[in-house]
């Protein structure tokens, strides 16, 4: 399957290694163009003025949304963050959301938090994504069919 992993980049290194992982299990796997330099450079992601010009300068959104185009599915790398289990932020709910326009098979890596702690975890579930509980060999057609919609 061609899967793109999306995720805040917070995360990059994680998404990183989900991508070899996922090629190991004979997948094609893309990440968002920026996840190699804030994997390399995780003082990016708090410099909001350098982020903001490396953003623009190489059209992070654009490219994004023209690579998940292109793939089968997507996963989304909802670690915890600012203590929210689950976490998905605004750049990935856009994501989310073209996914399911183009009806691409969505997986979350972990469930999605309770509505007290992410208002937009309701929309989410309206996608109907399938939930991996951090088990990502659940990616695939025929197993992604067998777990359904399971949302916790």
């Amino acid at each position: 399957m061609k899967i793109m992993i999306c995720g805040s980049m917070t995360f990059a290194s994680k998404i990183m290694a989900l991508k070899q992982k996922l090629e190991e299990l004979g997948h094609t796997v893309s990440v968002p163009i920026d996840a190699e330099t804030h994997s390399s450079d995780p003082g990016l992601i708090d410099d909001l003025d350098r982020d903001f010009e490396h953003c623009v300068k190489n059209d992070v959104m654009l490219k994004c949304m023209k690579t998940l185009a292109s793939n089968d599915a997507i996963l989304v790398a909802n670690y915890p963050k600012n203590g929210v289990n689950g976490y998905i932020g605004t750049s990935t709910l856009m994501e989310l959301g073209l996914a399911h326009y183009l009806d691409k098979k969505i997986f979350l890596l972990y469930p999605t938090p309770s509505y007290k702690e992410a208002r937009w975890a309701h929309e989410v579930r309206v996608f109907q994504p399938t939930v991996l509980n951090g088990d990502i060999t659940g990616v695939g057609f025929q197993k992604a069919r067998q777990a359904g919609a399971a949302l916790s």
